[in-house]
């Protein structure tokens, strides 16, 4: 239901049905009772049992069609008066059993129970409409009787005209979601601005409660996390990816730089040079573009089934503007450079001039880093949110400065990647010559000294692959943390691989040896799920073996206080009466480590609630199968013993199959007892509204994964098989002159290892890093955070491959070139 309306006392529904007609369109539309009780009673296997006050809401026939999900049927009939589990618990009542309700300020009477439900939305059906936004959430009634609207008129009736402040009506409205934005901050937005229009349409008739935009207002945040992912993930490849074009653009800028100089000297002017380059820059840079386009396409129809490719048709003609003219620039920005600064004798020269760059002398690298270092200490020590949805508030909000420490992270890298290898290559160099020769013997001096000359293409090599390196590890880890981690939301959410989940009256623990024995099974073992009583707060006791716990579900450190699981859990089985006691518990009772907390549970001897002592001995934030608010965890053998039953209503089930194939086994055995629900890890992975699963990131991964290796392969591949090609003449001449292919190939493997080992080696240390910054700056989209990353060795290994693969192709196709005469590669100078 997106809507609940109340009703004033004394207005008119029929009026507030017109309003809510006039401003919203809707598909769904009902009128719900509810009613005020002092209690209820039941006299079962000659006991008698009273709760206290409850609610009895009066629904009509066909309400179940139109709002699906918010009753669901655990034990018997649809047809007549309905009770909630825990109230059947509390009164120890079964379908064809008898229950008193007493009424406010009437006489009590008798309804037969035909079928006991569960209420999964009890927070929002039973809220407090038209309190100030100050005042706290309530809680929903414990004890819950349903009933057709006809019969709930004639009990309720006379106690609405007697005490009118106990009885109430609802509208409960399903919006028609056609007519919302795709966008959900829009769609959060319009949502409030219609329930304003209907409450000034109402005049005081009535007041809504906006379940839609309460929904849309976590969801809004999680399509923020969406665009953030994409920056994070997606914009240091399209970076890499301009890199790259530069890298090709400037493979030939020696052989342009010459070929320029020697038009200038036989009297070209500077048009006539910059015209021909041009040429060849459109020719190449629109080629490209061109093949890149079709290539978007292709994946957005073939693989995405984009429909609409008039949705994208601007931001593909953009980015193919972009991209020409990035390209084009490449090759006409330097030849305008060599053409009006450089004289002819420099632009001919064969070793290029090492000078210090600005950013060398002030030395930006490491300041950059610096800078990344205090940007990511302040937002990691901060509790910092990079995506912020405040609550009541329209607007949803990013912190896009959060970005400056990962962007600080990856300049100064690549700043410091180019330092270290002009560095190695020059005052160095004797360390490289030492490294080289185990493989080259007595020519390690002189390749060390060739290597030297050319520092600074060397460098930029080194500083590429580093790069592509540090943004397939990096993606790679991030990407498959997450996966992991949204795998491990669902687990503690479902609780295992399978869970089944009973009553008090129908655990499922007497299923355990039927679940044991179902094939493919590795574990089952009971925990208990009860209801005890902190002061007047009804919350849910969960009582669990602690030795065994943790060979079901993953039980991590996030969800202890002391971040530390196996310690909270030996406490809890060194300490018989020990109870972990959620935080929230925590602070609103001001619980002191140590104390006696008093707690009143069930007893199955007279269905009544009694003290039951125990010891306060950690805080748990977190827990399989717990609600995210308040919540107890305690030994299962103290709750045995205090309350007198040793019954257990979860199961929990560990498969080492296919999980769906034993959770169709399991329903086939729970069907034979009522009330026993079966759920997946899978089940429960889709529906779930954590932040984690709700953005997928499986399509994204797929393509910027392989975008890495196709980048990585271009790097290593083209751009060395380009700069290699570029030095043909020089391994002509050694040719020439009589080296051995073993003196060629020492120089030709001694160049491309170092640029494409050195390179993957700084990459993939500063990936784990940056990927360890990702992972901690957007911890917001982690429930709970993850304890370590997980790091896809595979995917590094074949990243890695795949370098020195095409490295080696790019280095052999260079060798066997240089063995053939070739007077074209001699006139080149």
């Amino acid at each position: 239901m997106d809507w609940q309306v109340l009703v004033a006392s004394g207005a008119n529904p029929a009026a507030v049905i017109d309003a809510v007609h006039k401003a919203a369109r809707y598909d769904a539309l009902q009128s719900v009772g509810y009613a005020d009780t002092e209690g209820f009673s039941a006299t079962t296997d000659a006991t008698s049992q009273t709760t206290g006050p409850g609610k009895v809401l009066g629904l009509e026939p066909d309400y179940r069609q139109h709002f699906p999900g918010q009753i669901q049927l655990n034990l018997g009939s649809w047809y007549g008066v309905l009770i909630a589990t825990q109230t059947a618990a509390s009164l120890h009542v079964a379908p064809g059993d008898t229950v008193t309700i007493h009424r406010v300020g009437m006489g009590p009477i008798d309804v037969k129970i035909a079928g006991i439900v569960a209420l999964p939305n009890a927070d929002s059906m039973f809220q407090a409409i038209g309190l100030s936004k100050n005042i706290a959430p309530q809680a929903p009634p414990d004890n819950i009787l349903v009933m057709p609207m006809p019969q709930w008129r004639d009990v309720f009736d006379q106690q609405s005209s007697a005490r009118p402040d106990t009885v109430r009506t609802e509208i409960h409205v399903r919006l028609d979601h056609g007519a919302l934005p795709p966008d959900p901050s829009a769609a959060f937005i319009q949502a409030q601005r219609t329930a304003k229009n209907f409450e000034a349409r109402a005049a005081g008739s009535a007041a809504v409660a906006d379940n839609l935009a309460a929904r849309l207002d976590a969801v809004r945040a999680d399509s923020l996390y969406a665009q953030v992912l994409f920056l994070f993930l997606g914009i240091p490849g399209v970076v890499l990816a301009l890199l790259v074009t530069l890298a090709v653009a400037s493979s030939g800028s020696a052989r342009r730089r010459r070929e320029q100089a020697l038009l200038r000297l036989r009297g070209a002017s500077l048009l006539q040079v910059l015209r021909l380059a041009a040429i060849e820059a459109v020719a190449v840079g629109g080629t490209g573009v061109i093949i890149g386009l079709l290539l978007a396409v292709v994946v957005a129809v073939l693989w995405w089934r984009l429909e609409n490719l008039r949705l994208v048709a601007a931001w593909l003609v953009l980015v193919g503007a972009i991209g020409f003219g990035f390209g084009v620039a490449a090759s006409l920005v330097p030849a305008w450079r060599d053409a009006t600064r450089t004289s002819i004798s420099a632009a001919r020269a064969e070793v290029e001039r090492t000078t210090r760059s600005l950013w060398q002398r002030l030395y930006l690298d490491v300041a950059t880093l610096v800078i990344g270092a205090i940007v990511f200490w302040t937002v990691a020590t901060a509790g910092y949110e990079i995506v912020l949805a405040p609550e009541g508030v329209a607007q949803t909000s990013v912190h896009y400065e959060a970005f400056l420490a990962p962007l600080c992270f990856w300049i100064g890298a690549g700043l410091l990647w180019l330092r270290l290898s002009r560095w190695a290559l020059g005052s160095g160099k004797n360390m490289v010559a030492a490294l080289l020769a185990p493989a080259s013997a007595a020519l390690a001096p002189i390749i060390a000294a060739s290597l030297s000359r050319q520092r600074g293409r060397m460098a930029r090599g080194v500083a590429l692959v580093a790069l592509a390196f540090a943004f397939a590890t990096a993606t790679a880890i991030f990407n498959s943390t997450y996966n992991a981690q949204s795998r491990i939301d669902a687990e503690l959410t479902n609780g295992a691989d399978v869970t089944v989940s009973g009553t008090t009256t129908h655990p499922a623990s007497e299923l355990l040896p039927g679940l044991r024995a179902i094939p493919g099974v590795v574990a089952a073992e009971p925990m208990m799920h009860r209801f005890a009583y902190v002061g007047a707060d009804l919350q849910d006791m969960f009582g669990i073996n602690p030795a065994t716990i943790g060979k079901l579900t993953t039980i991590s450190n996030a969800y202890f206080a002391n971040h530390n699981a196996a310690k909270s859990l030996a406490l809890l089985a060194e300490t018989p009466d020990g109870v972990l006691v959620s935080q929230e518990t925590v602070d609103d009772f001001q619980l002191q480590p140590g104390e006696r907390l008093n707690l009143r549970l069930q007893s199955a001897t007279d269905h009544q609630y009694h003290v039951v002592p125990f010891r306060f001995i950690g805080v748990v934030r977190e827990f399989p199968t717990a609600p995210k608010d308040s919540f107890l965890v305690a030994n299962a053998n103290y709750i045995a013993q205090k309350t007198g039953s040793d019954v257990s209503e979860v199961v929990l089930l560990r498969t080492a199959a296919n999980p769906e194939a034993v959770a169709a086994a399991t329903r086939k055995l729970a069907a034979m007892q009522g009330g026993t629900k079966v759920t997946t890890l899978g089940d429960t992975q889709a529906i779930i509204s954590s932040s984690l699963t709700a953005v997928d990131l499986r399509g994204l991964t797929a393509l910027e994964l392989g975008f890495s290796v196709l980048m990585i392969a271009g790097v290593t591949g083209l751009v060395l098989a380009l700069g290699l090609s570029e030095r043909r003449r020089t391994f002509t001449i050694l040719s020439g002159l009589g080296a051995t292919p073993w003196q060629l190939g020492a120089f030709l493997w001694s160049e491309g290892l170092f640029i494409v080992v050195g390179g993957a080696i700084m990459g993939i240390v500063v990936g784990f890093g940056i990927a360890f910054a990702l992972v901690t700056l957007l911890s917001g989209v982690f429930d709970p955070p993850p304890e370590t990353l997980s790091i896809p060795w595979l995917y590094v290994m074949v990243a890695l491959a795949t370098a020195l693969v095409c490295g080696s192709i790019a280095i052999t196709g260079a060798l066997v070139l240089s063995k053939k005469p070739d007077l074209e590669a001699l006139r080149g100078g």
